[in-house]
C-alpha cells in the first residue's frame, strides 16, 4: 500500500479531539472533526423555531470545540489562521466523508464498547488505503481491532497523544497483532516529521509505557503523603524542577489532569495488572476516594489538591490536608539538603546529593524515586525491548529530565541495589543481570558512540543515531571540539560544517559566548563551508547577560558598557558579513539578544515552538545588538524602491512590536511580527532542527555563496514619524493608558526606528542606525528607574512597571 498522509479526521472533539485536531491543523493537514449531533435544543433554538436535526445544527458541538480550542490558553493553534483548514460535521451523519482521508483518529470516551461501535461504523466507510487509530491511553489494542476486517486490521494502530496534543512531545505508536510494518514506518513518519512528536513504539500492554510507570509514581505518592509529615506543597517543591521534573511537580499536575481521570487510569492497570508485583499500590488511599465523593477532582471543579481564594483582595492558593481534608495556607517546608543540592552541577548529582540525606527531603525522595527506578526495571521487557525508549516516553510524556535508567546511572546502580537489598528489598531482575554482567551502568559512552545493556541479558548494543537528529556532544565526543570553554562551544558537525552552540545558564550572551562568537567567524571563513548557530537544549538564548549590564552601569562604568554594546553589534555584523554562510537555529525562549543575533543569520532554522520577542523595554531598555536596525533593513528591503510609499505603518508595526515587548507564541506567529522572514524554514520537531540548517548551509554553499553587503541606503521616515509616534505616547500617558517611564523608553524606541530626527526622513547606513541604538543603550542604562527594572527581574524574574 502506498501511505501518503495529507487529509485527516478526527472523531470525538473531546478536549483531545479537538486539541489533536487542531495540531493536524498547524501541520497544514486539512482535518475533519466530528461529534456527536446536537442532542437538546436551546432556548436560542426554540426561538428560531430550529428542530433537532436541522441541518443548520449540523457540526455545531465541534464547530464549540474549535471555537474553545481558538480560545485557549496555552494556545492550541500556531496561529488563528490554522483554524481554517478544520471543517466539522457530525459522527451520524457525515461518517461517508471518511472515504476521502487518509488517516482517521478515534478520539471518544475511553470505554471499549463504544469504541467497538464507532469502530464497526468506520470501517464501513473508509478507503482502501486509510490508516485508522485510536487514541485511547491504555485499552488493548487487539481488543480495538477485533472488530475490524482483516484487510483493515493491518491499518489499524493506537496513535497516543498526550495533553495538550500541541505542546507534549511524546506520541507512542502501539501496533495491533496484525498491524503491517509499512504502516507502522508511515505512522512514525508522519508523528517525527509532520507533527514534531517525539515517536516510541511500545507494546500492547496496560497504559502501556509512559502512564504505566507515571502513575506508579503518583500512585507512591499518594500512599507516602499522610504517613511523610510534608504538606503537599513540601511534597511538590521536593519533585519539581528540584529533581528535573516539571514545575506542576506531583499534585499540580493531578489538579490539571483531573483526579477522576487519573483513578480511571489507576483501576485500568489494577483491573488489567493481576500479576504485577506493585498491583496494591494503584489502589488510591481512602482519602482519595473522599476527595471524589466531595467534587475535589482539580482545576476542572476549582479546587483539588489545591483551591483558589481571595483573601483581603488578593487571591492566595491554599493546599489541602489529607488528614483533615481541610485547606490553608502552607509554607513549604525547608531541608539543609536542599539548599545544598542547588549548588550541584547537574541534575543527576543534585537528587544524588538529596536521596543521601539524613532528613526528611532525602528520605522521602528515597522512598518515592527508589520505587519508581524498581518498577521501570520490572516493566522491562514486558512494556518495551528497548531502554532508551522508555527514557524518551517519560521524558517527552512527563517532562523528566532524566528518564528512569538514566536516574539508575545517575545513582549508580551498584549502590542504590546496595541499600535496597539494605532494606530487604530484593533488585528487579534486569538490574540483577546487569551487575552480574559486569557493567556498571545501563548505558556507556565511548568515542564510537553509546552503548546500551540489552534488556534480554545479551550483550550491550549500540544505540542507533536517529534519523535527522544531530548529536552535538557524540560530535564533541569523537574529536569534533575546535574550541570551547563553560559557557559555549564550537563543534565540527560534519561535511565542512560548524556549530557554534551556547550552554550558559539559560544561554545567555556571557562574556564568553561573546568572546567565541567573536572569535568563531574568522575559524569559519577559513576552515569550513558555513556555521550554524544553535544548541540542543530546551531554549535557544534568553539574551544578555543583565547581570553584566547591571552592575557597570551602577558603577559608573559607562565605557564598560559601550564597549558591550559596541562590542555585541560588531560581533552580530561580523555574522552578517561572513563570507561562509550562516544558519540560526532559534528554538524555544529567544529573546533579546537571542531575536538579534538570529535577525543577522543568512537564513533561520526555526522550531515550531519557538517563542520570540525583543523584550528588552522589559528592563528599561531599547534593542542595541542590531535588532532595530535589522527590522528596519528588512523592511526596506521588502518594500519597492521605485515607489514613494508611506512608511509610518511599517514603522508603526515595529514599534508596537518591540514597544510592547511582544513575544510570539509559535515561530509562524514570529514571522507575522516580522521576527523571522516568511523564507525561513519552520521545523515541526524540534530535534531536527540541526540537522535541516546543516544541510541548508550546504545547500546555500552549493549555490555559490555570496555575503551581503553593508547597505548605505536604508529609507527611514526621520521627523514626521518620530512626531507621530510621540503624538501618540503622550495620548495614551494622558488617558492613564502608559507609565510614565514607559513613555520615556516609547520615545527612546521611536527615536530609533524613526533614524532620528532627519526633517524629511531619508536614506541612512546600517552604522548609522547602530549608533543611534547604542547612544539610547547608555542613555537609558544611566537612568535609575532602568536600573531598578533589572534589579527587579533579575530577584524575581518578572518585569516591573513604573
Amino acid at each position: 500500500m502506498a501511505v501518503r498522509i495529507e487529509r485527516a479526521a478526527v472523531l470525538g472533539a473531546g478536549v483531545m479531539g479537538a486539541g489533536i485536531a487542531a495540531h493536524l491543523a498547524n501541520a497544514g493537514i486539512e482535518t475533519i472533526l466530528l461529534d456527536l449531533p446536537v442532542r437538546e435544543l436551546s432556548p436560542a433554538d426554540q426561538a428560531a423555531g430550529l428542530a433537532l436535526g436541522d441541518p443548520r445544527l449540523r457540526g455545531r458541538v465541534a464547530a464549540q470545540a474549535v471555537q474553545a480550542a481558538l480560545k485557549s490558553r496555552p494556545a492550541a493553534f500556531f496561529t488563528p489562521r490554522d483554524a481554517a483548514l478544520i471543517t466539522v460535521g457530525d459522527l451520524d451523519a457525515d461518517l461517508a466523508r471518511l472515504a476521502d482521508v487518509d488517516l482517521v483518529i478515534e478520539a471518544v470516551v475511553e470505554r471499549l464498547d463504544v469504541k467497538q461501535q464507532v469502530f464497526a461504523q468506520v470501517a464501513e466507510q473508509v478507503g482502501p488505503d486509510t490508516i485508522v487509530a485510536s487514541n485511547t491511553s491504555g485499552l488493548s489494542v487487539a481488543a480495538l481491532a477485533g472488530v475490524l476486517p482483516e484487510d483493515l486490521r493491518r491499518r489499524f494502530l493506537v496513535l497516543h497523544f498526550f495533553n495538550p496534543p500541541r505542546y507534549l512531545r511524546l506520541l507512542e505508536i502501539v501496533p495491533g497483532p496484525d498491524t503491517a510494518p509499512e504502516v507502522i514506518e508511515a505512522a512514525t513518519e508522519f508523528g517525527e516529521r509532520a507533527l514534531g512528536k517525539g515517536v516510541v513504539v511500545a507494546k500492547d500492554t496496560p497504559n502501556f509505557i509512559a502512564n504505566r510507570i507515571g502513575t506508579l509514581a503518583f500512585c507512591e505518592a499518594l500512599h507516602r503523603l499522610p504517613e511523610s509529615g510534608c504538606d503537599v506543597t513540601t511534597v511538590d517543591r521536593l519533585t519539581g524542577p528540584l529533581i528535573g521534573r516539571p514545575r506542576s511537580a506531583t499534585f499540580r499536575t493531578a489538579d490539571l489532569v483531573g483526579l477522576d481521570v487519573l483513578l480511571h487510569v489507576c483501576a485500568n492497570l489494577h483491573e488489567r495488572l493481576p500479576d504485577d508485583p506493585y498491583r496494591d499500590r494503584f489502589v488510591p488511599p481512602g482519602f482519595v476516594n473522599t476527595m471524589v465523593e466531595r467534587g475535589l477532582l482539580g482545576a476542572k471543579t476549582d479546587a483539588g489538591f489545591y483551591r483558589k481564594e481571595k483573601h483581603d483582595g488578593r487571591s492566595v492558593i491554599l493546599g489541602l490536608d489529607p488528614v483533615s481534608l481541610e485547606y490553608a495556607l502552607q509554607e513549604p517546608a525547608t531541608f539543609e539538603s536542599v539548599a545544598a543540592a542547588k549548588a550541584a552541577p547537574s541534575v543527576g548529582a543534585r537528587i544524588a546529593g538529596l536521596v543521601a540525606a539524613d532528613d526528611g527531603a532525602g528520605r522521602l525522595l528515597w522512598q518515592l524515586l527508589s520505587v519508581t527506578l524498581d518498577y521501570a526495571a520490572r516493566c522491562v521487557p514486558e512494556i518495551s525491548d528497548d531502554l532508551p525508549s522508555v527514557d524518551r516516553a517519560m521524558r517527552w510524556g512527563f517532562g523528566w529530565e532524566l528518564g528512569p535508567f538514566e536516574l539508575w546511572d545517575a545513582l549508580g546502580p551498584k549502590a542504590v541495589v546496595e541499600r535496597m537489598q539494605g532494606e530487604g528489598r530484593a533488585p528487579a531482575p534486569l538490574v540483577a543481570d546487569l551487575l552480574s554482567s559486569g557493567r556498571e551502568s545501563f548505558y556507556a559512552a565511548g568515542a564510537t558512540g553509546v552503548t546500551v545493556f540489552g534488556p534480554a541479558g545479551g550483550p550491550a548494543v549500540s544505540v542507533p543515531p536517529r534519523d535527522r537528529v544531530l548529536d552535538l556532544s557524540g560530535c564533541a565526543r569523537s574529536g569534533g571540539l575546535i574550541a570551547g570553554h563553560a559557557d559555549a562551544s564550537l563543534i565540527d558537525i560534519g561535511d565542512d560544517v560548524a556549530c557554534l552552540a551556547f550552554h550558559s545558564k539559560m544561554n545567555t550572551i556571557t562574556e564568553g559566548v561573546a568572546e567565541l562568537l567573536a572569535g568563531c567567524v574568522g575559524i569559519v571563513e577559513e576552515r569550513f563551508r558555513g556555521l550554524v548557530i544553535g544548541n540542543d537544549g530546551d531554549d535557544f538564548c534568553a539574551g544578555a547577560n543583565l547581570m553584566m549590564v547591571l552592575g557597570a552601569a551602577r558603577q559608573g562604568a559607562f565605557d564598560q558598557v559601550e564597549r558591550m554594546v559596541g562590542g555585541f553589534q560588531q560581533i552580530n555584523q561580523a555574522l552578517r558579513f561572513c563570507r561562509r554562510p550562516v544558519v540560526v537555529v532559534p528554538r524555544g525562549r529567544t529573546l533579546g539578544g537571542g531575536v538579534e543575533i538570529t535577525l543577522h543569520g543568512d537564513a533561520a532554522c526555526a522550531s515550531a515552538e519557538t517563542y520570540m520577542g525583543l523584550v528588552e523595554v522589559g528592563v528599561g531598555l531599547i534593542p542595541a545588538g542590531g535588532g532595530c536596525k535589522e527590522l528596519l533593513r528588512r523592511v526596506d528591503e521588502m518594500l519597492p524602491h521605485d515607489l514613494e510609499l508611506d512608511l509610518l505603518p511599517f514603522v508603526q508595526r515595529m514599534f508596537e512590536v518591540v514597544g510592547m515587548a511582544r513575544v510570539s507564541t509559535s515561530a509562524r506567529e514570529a514571522q507575522d511580527m516580522g521576527l523571522l522572514r516568511r523564507t525561513d524554514r519552520v521545523v515541526m520537531n524540534v530535534e531536527h532542527g540541526l540537522h535541516e540548517a546543516k544541510s541548508l548551509v550546504l545547500a546555500l554553499d552549493a549555490t555559490g555563496y555570496t555575503p551581503p553587503r553593508e547597505r548605505r541606503d536604508i529609507r527611514v521616515i526621520g521627523e514626521p514619524g518620530f512626531a507621530a509616534l510621540r503624538a501618540g505616547l503622550y495620548n495614551m500617558a494622558a488617558g492613564g493608558l502608559l507609565a510614565p517611564y514607559d513613555a520615556v523608553l516609547g520615545e527612546a524606541l521611536a527615536k530609533v526606528l524613526c533614524g532620528g530626527e532627519l526633517t524629511r526622513g531619508g536614506r541612512v547606513s546600517e552604522q548609522y542606525l547602530l549608533d543611534l541604538e547604542r547612544e539610547a543603550f547608555l542613555s537609558l542604562a544611566g537612568d535609575e528607574r532602568t536600573q531598578a527594572r533589572m534589579q527587579h527581574l533579575l530577584e524575581t524574574g518578572k518585569p516591573l512597571r513604573n
